[in-house]
């Protein structure tokens, strides 16, 4: 006994029964999509609403503003996306990023003699404050790490290294890969780094070492001393502690900025 095969009239309902599943399906998604957007809107809506109550408390306090930066970001909102717009009018908060990026570059133009572009977070923070003064408003780390992303887009010239628990700020177009980022992180609990401690600590060939701290030294950012005892000591001088507290005098300031 032959089998039958599927009729067409089978082939048409099955055809049906798939094209009303999809139908189907196109309305739940349009129907899911319509409701993530209004609440989308909602939560923007909220926002806002927030930021008009809280804006003297964003304005005023670095803490508080991470938290709002933290809150904007949930959604996709960027208030520093734009120099205009309801987030500027309402807190001023593009202009108070521009303002403080200037006051970045400033400071690094300045202090470039000494550390070749290379600088720690907490001293571009202490730096930033002391010419800021005592009455302008509060400025956190996490402010200068937004201010510093926002300068990236001038070019190759700003970038942020992670150096053990902080970060290094680099002011100059050099460019730094992987290799020259490991040793800025060995050298960063004494200052400086030996061709021995690379090769020991890193398990490196002794010519891979070697090029690291020539390009390093060659952009300014060490300082080879040969006096040292022992192997010759590549000294980062970003990472210097005594260099913390001094400051930036204003015959220094104004040579440095053109």
């Amino acid at each position: 006994m032959h089998r039958r095969g599927v009729g067409a009239g089978a082939i048409a309902k099955k055809k049906l029964a798939e094209a009303k599943y999809k139908e189907r399906g196109t309305v739940l998604a349009e129907d899911q999509l319509a409701q993530m957007s209004k609440q989308l809107d909602m939560f923007k809506t909220n926002l806002e609403e927030f930021a008009s109550k809280h804006k003297q408390e964003i304005r005023k306090n670095p803490q508080f503003r991470v938290q709002f930066q933290d809150m904007c970001a949930t959604i996709g909102v960027d208030p520093l996306a734009s120099g205009k717009g309801f987030w500027s009018e309402m807190l001023g908060v593009g202009d108070f990023y521009y303002e403080l990026g200037v006051q970045i570059i400033e400071v690094c133009l300045a202090l470039k003699h000494r550390n070749g572009g290379l600088i720690t977070l907490e001293e571009l923070h202490q730096q930033v404050l002391k010419g800021r003064g005592k009455f302008a408003q509060d400025v956190s780390q996490d402010d200068l790490l937004r201010a510093i992303k926002k300068l990236k887009v001038l070019g190759n010239g700003f970038g942020i290294i992670p150096v053990g628990g902080t970060y290094l700020i680099q002011s100059v177009p050099a460019e730094l890969n992987m290799d020259h980022t490991v040793v800025l992180q060995l050298a960063e609990k004494k200052g400086y780094v030996t061709v021995s401690e690379i090769k020991s600590s890193l398990k490196w060939e002794t010519e891979r070492a070697k090029q690291v701290l020539e390009h390093l030294l060659k952009e300014g950012m060490a300082w080879l001393d040969t006096q040292a005892a022992g192997d010759p000591q590549y000294w980062l001088p970003a990472l210097f502690t005594e260099l913390y507290s001094q400051e930036i005098t204003p015959e220094e300031a104004k040579e440095a900025i053109p």
